[in-house]
């Protein structure tokens, strides 16, 4: 599934620790932007060790984009849209 995940975290500690757990499940596009192609199992990890790092004030949000809306998103600039990786088999 692809995902689009974004915060807004005042404390800057915090807010470095959320971008240095979310690198494990995606691409950062932005520096509170990351986007993810995970499976329903992996999203809920990623919640997992992110959301106990979260302050009332914090806002962590989640958009799950569908293959006909991913294919919609348009990007300028240098930036490509996160991609299946490449996998070869021998």
């Amino acid at each position: 599934m692809f995902i689009v995940v974004t915060y807004d975290i005042i404390d800057d500690k915090r807010r470095n620790k959320i971008a240095k757990r979310l690198k494990d499940y995606g691409v950062r596009v932005q520096k509170s932007v990351f986007e993810c192609l995970l499976e329903e199992e992996k999203i809920k990890c990623m919640i997992e060790k992110a959301t106990p790092l979260l302050k009332e004030e914090d806002s962590f949000r989640i958009y799950c984009l569908c293959e006909s809306c991913r294919k919609k998103i348009k990007s300028y600039g240098d930036e490509r849209i996160t991609d299946d990786p490449e996998v070869y088999i021998v």
